[in-house]
């Protein structure tokens, strides 16, 4: 460890993280800064556990800033990727409607994508849909030609090699465990020991509230960790060529089960949205008492609880039966059978829950004068990592007197 203090430490080396060390370098030439990931690899979490869509920015509230950096995140995502030499595939995208109650949300789905700016919107009739997704069903649909699929942790690895060739210190296995200040230093003591900075960043993900909370910061909402499980469809029975998802449910703030063509070639059938009873709780009979005991003391959590309970128990139901899962991802093509699919991989998903059990709906980041905390970015923020990582960079520039 370097006896002096970096200039900048940032909590985390997920993709968000990885990516506002990036913005930094960029923004700010001569800073030290360190990265700090409590595993013994960055990206060992939601960013190598999603889906790796590239999303157009088609779902998030106009004027948002979900809606703006992913958007600008696509862009930007994109160019890095051509850059470095990282594949990606614009398959494109249909969000189906199979019922006529869906057809006036799909309407506000197209409306939506099309004040945020996102390019190629189409809605579809059935005929089309056919040309595009043969054996998806629907009245009408909505195409999003520009949704791209990419494998966020080899993303995530290239940022990795392009940070240590410009001077960042990456420090893996360094979970942060107290955070202390002292003459004008904050210390981040770690499981590696304490490094010293000028400033912070949280960028910690599932963690962020944690973090904030050694900070001294008392963040309103709470992360809850919700499990998303899939299914792979079996290679003689890919059904799919690009991405099916349904109109999603106004009453549920998950996008429901759907279809994605990975990178790699197969096709993952999923997620739902379990709860989770740790926040690294990958699997049904991962526990974590301490974790588990927090958020049944939070009263946030009880609150979301009375909302969606009908809603979560269904999602209990269909994670433990692939009948059921099957079921609903029927409804988007329905030649697949039960013998169609296989259990595929799971992701934990950052959710931040507010007092009243409302789920919250944009990114959210807080100013202190000694740190910048990251405390909510959901879905899309794989895809506009490198947007917010230059947003952090700018609040970081002027709030640290950076530049």
């Amino acid at each position: 460890m370097s006896s002096q203090p970096f200039n900048i430490g940032i909590v985390g080396g997920g993709i968000v993280g990885l990516a506002t060390a990036l913005a930094l370098t960029e923004r700010c030439a001569g800073l030290r800064i360190a990265v700090l990931e409590k595993e013994t690899r960055v990206a060992a979490h939601q960013t190598g556990h999603n889906s790796g869509v590239i999303h157009a920015g088609i779902y998030y509230r106009p004027g948002s800033a979900r809606a703006r950096l992913c958007v600008e995140g696509v862009r930007l995502m994109t160019a890095f990727c051509e850059a470095h030499g990282i594949p990606y595939d614009r398959c494109g995208k249909v969000v189906v409607a199979v019922s006529d109650s869906e057809l006036p949300r799909l309407e506000e789905l197209h409306e939506r994508g099309v004040r945020n700016g996102v390019p190629g919107l189409e809605l579809i009739d059935r005929e089309r849909l056919r040309e595009i997704e043969p054996h998806a069903r629907a009245l009408r649909a909505l195409y999003s030609p520009g949704t791209a699929v990419v494998d966020f942790a080899r993303v995530a690895a290239a940022m990795a090699e392009l940070l240590a060739r410009r001077g960042v210190e990456i420090q893996t296995g360094a979970r942060v465990r107290a955070i202390r200040r002292a003459a004008g230093v904050v210390e981040l003591e770690t499981d590696r020991g304490a490094t010293a900075c000028r400033r912070f960043i949280n960028c910690a993900g599932l963690y962020s509230d944690a973090v904030a909370r050694l900070a001294g910061v008392r963040p309103e909402a709470r992360i809850i960790p919700f499990r998303g499980e899939y299914y792979l469809l079996r290679p003689e029975r890919r059904l799919v060529r690009g991405l099916i998802y349904p109109v999603p449910d106004p009453q549920f703030p998950f996008l429901g089960v759907h279809f994605t063509k990975r990178i790699q070639g197969d096709y993952e059938a999923g997620p739902n949205a379990v709860l989770a009873f740790a926040r690294e709780g990958y699997r049904f009979g991962i526990v974590h008492p301490a974790e588990l005991t927090g958020m049944l003391a939070y009263r946030g959590f009880w609150a979301m609880a009375a909302r969606y309970w009908r809603t979560g128990l269904y999602e209990m139901y269909r994670s433990l039966s692939r009948r059921a899962f099957v079921r609903a991802l029927r409804r988007l093509v329905p030649e697949l059978s039960d013998a169609d699919v296989e259990p595929g991989g799971a992701g934990v998903r950052a959710m931040a829950v507010a007092p009243d059990g409302s789920l919250v709906d944009d990114f959210v980041i807080t100013e202190t004068p000694e740190a910048i905390h990251v405390l909510n970015a959901p879905s899309p923020a794989a895809t506009a990592s490198i947007a917010i990582g230059r947003h952090v960079a700018a609040l970081a520039a002027k709030s640290f007197g950076l530049e």
